[in-house]
Parts: C-alpha cells; sequence; structure tokens
C-alpha cells in the first residue's frame, strides 16, 4: 500500500512506531495530487514547499522524543473559508482575490500545534453558499458533482490528495460531499469546535468539522479541534474528551431511532435499501431499533432558509453593495434576496428553531442515535438542476440535498455521514447517524462499530 492510501489511523501508528516517515508521507500526497489535481480540482492552492518544510521539521522532532500525537506529520487539506496566516483564504470568490490571513484561525493553530501539515486549500463553493462546488469533480466520476460546500475537501480525502481535510457546514456542507465521494463528515454539535477566523455564512448555522476516511479518524480529529474559545462567541467551555472510541462492535442496549417520517419520503430507492441494510447491521451488533417521528418536518426548509438568507446578507453587505459583479450569479442572487427579507420573517424562523430544538430533545429521548439517508440520492450529473422523482415531482438539487441535512443545523445536533454502499453506478451512498447536544461520543462509536464490519474503505479512482 502506497502511503498516499493510509488513513489518518493507519498512518500515524506507522510514524509512531517509526515505520513511515512524515517526509515520505507528505512527497507520497503531494505526487498523488500531481497526478490527479488536473482533473478532480479539489485544490485552490497547494503550499507544498511548506508542507515539505513541516514534514521535515515534524520528522526532526519525532526522531529527538518529541511526538506530538496521533496528528504530528499527518497532511491536511483546510477548506478555503479557514484562515492560516500569511496564506491566501479566497473563499473561492474575486472579492477575496489577493487576501491572505494576517494569523490562524483557531482550528488551523490547534492542528498545528498538534504537528498536522498543511498540504493547502481546497476548493468550496463561493463563500460557502452552495451544495455543489462546481470548480471540483467528483471523486468517483469527474463528471459528476462533488458536493458542497466543502467539495474540495471531500474530494482530496477520497483521491488521496489529503489524509484528512476539514470543512464547515451550514446546511450540510461537510455531510452532502462526504456522502457524495464515499468519506466520512462529522458536523459537531453548535459551539463545540470555535470558529474563529473562519468566513462565515450564516453565525447562528455555521459548523466547523473533519472529513475523513474513517470515524476513528474523524474522532482524533475532533479530539484536537473541540475546546473554548472565547472569541467565537457560540464557543462553549466545557471539559475536554477524548472522542476516539472504543475497539468493539457490542451495541447491546443502544436504541436506534428509524425515522417513520421525513427521511426516507423521496429518497431514492438504491438509497434507501444500503441506508436499511445498514440499519439492518447496527441491529444485529445489538442495537434496538425503535420507530420515531421527526417533529416539525414542514417548517424544516422555510427555516432554514429563513435563518441563512439574511444572516449572509448581513456579511457580505458592504460588499455586495460595492462590488457586487464580482460575486458568481447564483450566489449574488441569494445574497439579493437577503436584502429583501421582511425582519418579521427572520424572527419567524428564530422562533421556528426555538420550538424545533424542544421537540428534537423530545424526540432524543425515545433513542440514542437517530439513522436516516445523508442525502435523497447520489451525486448528479455536473450542471443538472433538478431531479424528477418517482412520483413525478420536481426539485431543485440544492433544495433536495439540503433537506436531509438541514435538521441538524437548525437545531444545533451532532451529525455523522458515514459511507454505506454505491449505487449501480458504482456512487457512494451515506447514511446519516443524529444525536443528542454533545453525543459525538455515542454517534462516533456507532459508527466505528459499523465500520469495522465493513471491508476497509478503499480509495476513489479519482478518475
Amino acid at each position: 500500500m502506497r502511503p498516499y492510501e493510509l488513513s489518518l489511523s493507519a498512518a500515524a501508528d506507522a510514524i509512531r512506531a517509526r515505520e513511515l516517515s512524515p517526509v515520505e508521507l507528505t512527497d507520497s500526497v503531494l505526487e498523488r495530487a500531481g497526478q490527479v489535481e488536473p482533473r478532480l480540482r479539489a485544490y485552490a492552492t497547494v503550499t507544498a514547499e511548506r508542507a515539505r518544510r513541516a514534514a521535515l521539521e515534524a520528522e526532526r522532532e519525532i526522531a529527538a522524543g518529541r511526538y506530538r500525537g496521533p496528528l504530528h506529520g499527518i497532511p491536511m487539506g483546510l477548506k478555503d473559508l479557514i484562515d492560516v496566516a500569511g496564506v491566501a483564504t479566497s473563499a473561492g470568490s474575486r472579492v477575496r482575490a489577493g487576501h491572505r490571513a494576517e494569523s490562524d484561525s483557531t482550528v488551523a493553530a490547534r492542528l498545528s500545534a498538534a504537528g498536522a501539515v498543511l498540504i493547502g486549500k481546497t476548493h468550496t463553493h463561493e463563500f460557502g453558499y452552495g451544495l455543489t462546488t462546481p470548480q471540483t469533480g467528483n471523486a468517483w466520476h469527474a463528471g459528476r458533482i462533488a458536493g458542497g460546500s466543502s467539495g474540495g475537501s471531500a474530494v482530496a480525502v477520497a483521491a488521496g490528495t489529503a489524509t484528512f481535510a476539514l470543512g464547515t457546514d451550514t446546511g450540510g456542507s461537510i455531510r452532502v460531499p462526504a456522502a457524495l465521494n464515499g468519506v466520512v463528515g462529522l458536523k459537531p454539535t453548535y459551539g463545540l469546535v470555535p470558529r474563529h477566523g473562519v468566513t462565515p455564512l450564516s453565525w447562528s448555522l455555521d459548523h466547523v468539522g473533519p472529513i475523513t476516511r474513517t470515524v476513528e479518524d474523524a474522532a482524533t480529529v475532533l479530539t484536537s479541534l473541540a475546546g473554548h474559545d472565547p472569541r467565537d462567541p457560540a464557543s462553549l467551555d466545557l471539559p475536554a474528551v477524548d472522542y476516539r472510541p472504543a475497539d468493539g462492535t457490542d451495541l447491546t442496549g443502544l436504541r436506534v431511532g428509524v425515522p417513520r417520517t421525513y427521511y426516507f419520503e423521496q429518497v431514492d430507492p438504491e438509497v434507501e435499501a444500503a441506508v436499511r441494510r445498514a440499519v439492518d447491521r447496527l441491529q444485529e451488533l445489538g442495537a434496538d431499533l425503535v420507530g420515531v417521528e421527526i417533529p416539525m418536518t414542514r417548517y424544516v426548509q422555510a427555516t432554514q432558509w429563513g435563518l441563512m438568507v439574511p444572516e449572509a446578507t448581513a456579511y457580505h453587505q458592504d460588499t455586495l453593495r460595492t462590488v457586487p459583479g464580482l460575486y458568481q450569479a447564483d450566489v449574488r442572487v441569494l445574497l439579493e434576496a437577503g436584502e429583501l427579507m421582511p425582519a418579521g420573517d427572520y424572527l419567524r424562523a428564530r422562533r421556528a428553531r426555538v420550538l424545533m430544538r424542544q421537540e428534537w430533545a423530545r424526540t432524543l429521548q425515545q433513542a440514542d442515535v437517530i439513522a436516516a439517508p445523508t442525502v435523497p440520492m447520489t451525486a448528479v450529473k455536473a450542471g443538472q438542476e433538478t431531479i424528477t422523482w418517482a412520483d413525478g415531482t420536481e426539485e431543485g438539487v440544492t433544495d433536495a440535498y439540503v433537506r436531509l441535512s438541514a435538521p441538524a443545523n437548525i437545531t444545533g445536533v451532532p451529525s455523522l455521514s458515514v459511507p454505506v454502499g454505491q449505487d449501480a453506478a458504482g456512487l457512494p451512498i451515506g447514511m446519516q447517524l443524529l444525536g443528542r447536544p454533545f453525543g459525538e461520543k455515542v454517534l462516533l462509536r456507532v459508527g466505528h462499530a459499523y465500520q469495522r464490519t465493513q471491508p476497509p474503505p478503499a480509495l476513489a479512482p479519482a478518475a
């Protein structure tokens, strides 16, 4: 196995045992990027020389006995909304052309302190405001969408051009591309991972989290990311937690909620079948399956857009008025729509979110986790704008993808996307696990137990 094919955990074990050097791993990942980037375009910026210097420094530190932990010497990609001092943060937009961060974001600083090696900044849908990342091709089929807005991060991990990556998630932007590219994506509980130094889309919905090849890897990264930072007003001061799960697969006594409403409605049959097979596997591991009703489903889309649109427009107010022509057309339309939204609609959306959080808390008393599809269909063709369901109903692609992921952003509950198979075309399918606030350890335990019963995750062909 070539070094770039290793999961984070496998690479960390090899580095710690002195069987693999950070330099060898980084060179392998950079060589892989040179091979597939012309087709996939996962990166906005590749910081090759910086990466080689950091890898050499990590190698020297480890040789001297100064091992920092499982991220030491591990190559990573950071979504191009996340500031790194001296590196461009363009947010995928001409509005930010030439911008370079003066200091590290909190998450970048924590990963750097853990010894991770920055390979580059990954492409995002402009300012994170979309679910396709049009610059980037799907790792399994370059003619399909990568998903967004953390599409570059998901493709980099799936194709082996980063051992792990960070994304941001406002309506599904970590989990959607993770599902479409066959990797793991974790949206933590709102307030668990600080967002200082991360370009916002919607302050009350934004989350930062890892994209990895395995659930174990996601837990390792989350352990380094979580923790209070007063520079993010939403950041919560909580005790430190080691999120890495035990190796067992016994889920006896754990209750898995299977939605009777919403999550399996208007879903591709292949997606539904794969997710239900995965749920059955959880039952085989000892979990008890319980049917649950998903509350307030008719308000999900209106609440998501009612919060996100005006908050995004508020952040972009000055540049929208001074340089509107620099925005891409799809993003500009959404930002202009935010200027027309009545304050009363925004306040009603905020009120709906409070009620939705209360109702979800009641539902999650019936189950320890809820298992459902991450997205209703696999990756559509690039440029496709709508999907027609079996009953003749037509739905916009963005609306379809956000439909199943948005509830976790509105309520702030943690959500983990785990790959559970492929459709007939060979495109990945994801299962979403949702839990109680700060219930990441339970989600990661369940996802890890499931993955331990499956073949090791394979890299995408990057074709």
